[in-house]
């Protein structure tokens, strides 16, 4: 088997188990996972190898499994609650839609039409490939950007200050890397981190294609070195527009709030008792801004003006399917 083909097998039987999770309320025992689940084999000791690397993928996914407590091991269930996992319909018009369907027909990321096309109607509707393209010619895939296991991770450390550790192949072996990741990057065809080494005491790249086996992340905010601005000062998106800039205040919660100082590192920020930052920043793009906003999903909020906090909780509720009225 190949490891294309492994991967595909792993991919399935790990959507088979959410199915299952899932599909029940009392929870499912490891027992019947073993019997009902496709692509675990009968044998006990590896059923339960594979079933806890299986939910420890999931898990770093942010799929919220739950342990129902039994009174011995064999009678302990698992479940997924549907509600605190699946996605509110997005509410995205056709023309939405057809935008995001030509950028999965032109750029492919790590993924199979057919998963695609899932994704797709997850969020409303597959767009007709005949008609997606210009003057009604369907459009060829221009690119493929491939995807790593390191990445949602990586990501996550990012984005929340987390150190990470993890095993990496140099030209002398593989060695432990106990890092606090800083950027992510896409050139030439391969993924990379710029980091702060904590062994070398320095700044270091690392290609995600060299790190063997699963990352693990430290708590958020263990970042004890800021991102250079070397690595941190890039044009953003919001500073580029025809308008005017308008002052737009907004408050990132602690947990968010060293990786917020990073990206906004030019503006002007007050600092509150509980850790928090309200950062005064010049916005020329008010959609870009707000994409950079919702990146911290709850953990910030827009604080004024007041037609900028409406138009970002209107938006909210569009996406939620509620009405403003």
């Amino acid at each position: 088997m190949t490891p294309t083909d492994k991967s595909a097998e792993k991919f399935e039987r790990q959507m088979n188990l959410l199915a299952a999770l899932s599909d029940t309320t009392q929870g499912i025992r490891a027992a019947e996972i073993q019997q009902r689940v496709p692509g675990y084999n009968s044998d006990h000791d590896s059923f339960r190898r594979t079933f806890e690397r299986d939910k420890k993928d999931l898990l770093s996914l942010g799929v919220p499994i739950e342990v129902v407590a039994g009174t011995t091991a064999e009678l302990t269930a698992y479940r997924v609650d549907k509600s605190k996992y699946e996605l509110p319909d997005p509410g995205l018009e056709s023309d939405e839609l057809a935008a995001l369907h030509l950028a999965l027909e032109t750029v492919a990321v790590g993924s199979s039409q057919a998963d695609m096309a899932r994704a797709m109607w997850r969020l409303g509707g597959v767009v007709d490939a005949a008609t997606s393209g210009p003057l009604g010619l369907p459009v060829g895939e221009l690119t493929e950007i491939p995807s790593d296991p390191s990445l949602v991770p990586l990501f996550r450390a990012v984005t929340e200050r987390r150190t990470a550790t993890f095993v990496y192949e140099t030209s002398a072996g593989t060695a432990d890397r106990r890092v606090e990741p800083w950027h992510l990057d896409f050139r030439r065809g391969r993924w990379s981190l710029s980091a702060f080494d904590s062994e070398r005491g320095d700044q270091r790249n690392f290609r995600l294609d060299r790190i063997r086996g699963d990352v693990a992340v430290g708590d958020a905010a263990s970042q004890t070195h800021l991102t250079p601005k070397t690595v941190a000062e890039q044009s953003d998106p919001w500073e580029f527009g025809d308008a005017d800039p308008v002052m737009v205040s907004v408050r990132f919660d602690a947990e968010v709030a060293l990786f917020a100082g990073d990206s906004l590192r030019s503006c002007d920020s007050t600092a509150a008792p509980d850790g928090s930052l309200v950062f005064l920043v010049p916005v020329m793009n008010w959609p870009a801004f707000r994409s950079f906003v919702l990146s911290s999903l709850d953990h910030a909020e827009i604080l004024e003006p007041p037609e900028y906090r409406a138009a970002m909780v209107d938006w909210l509720l569009l996406i939620a399917g509620e009405s403003n009225g």
